[in-house]
């Protein structure tokens, strides 16, 4: 069985921010007090102006500009997504995370963004390696988030206690299957 995300996370209240600001966001809530905008082509290509802030609707997206080695901990953003993080952040911190596993195996990615800057991260665990003592990538960032383990009966980490285990696909979060 596989599992595939690309989303931001963060409080409720920050998510419906973002969300009001960009129309092709999705936000879904997610337990804690958290939500989820799951990072679909449509959202993304919001900020492919590379201004940070979204994008005309109808006009085609400009080009992604190249990232400077080691300043964008994801490969799939695009420039202005990590200037508007970083201004959504001095609200309160938001993260993004992916995980891509096929068969019980694969990689994760967080980081989180607090303060107006990077505040965490790139956390990362790559194929075949082990979560260290604090947890998954993603749960790190969760607990950064303020979750909980113990709010949902029997979650075994972060993760489980927010409900990211509800859908197994990015699109599957907007479509709701």
């Amino acid at each position: 069985m596989s599992y595939e995300l690309q989303a931001l996370i963060g409080p409720a209240e920050l998510v419906a921010v973002a969300a009001a600001e960009v129309p092709a966001a999705r936000p879904r809530p997610l337990a804690q007090g958290l939500a989820l905008i799951p990072a679909t082509p449509e959202f993304l290509a919001a900020f492919r102006g590379g201004e940070g802030t979204p994008s005309t609707p109808g006009a085609p997206p400009a080009p992604a500009a190249p990232h400077a080695v080691g300043t964008v901990p994801f490969d799939w953003f695009p420039d202005g997504l990590e200037r508007r993080l970083a201004a959504w952040s001095k609200a309160a911190p938001i993260a993004c995370v992916e995980a891509d596993y096929f068969g019980g195996t694969g990689t994760q990615r967080a980081a989180v963004w607090a303060d107006g800057r990077l505040d965490l991260g790139p956390v990362t665990s790559g194929e075949f390696e082990p979560f260290p003592p604090e947890g998954s990538p993603i749960s790190q960032v969760l607990r950064r988030l303020g979750a909980q383990v113990g709010e949902v009966g029997g979650a075994r980490d972060e993760f489980d206690a927010v409900g990211l285990g509800a859908h197994r696909a990015t699109a599957s979060w907007v479509s709701g299957n």
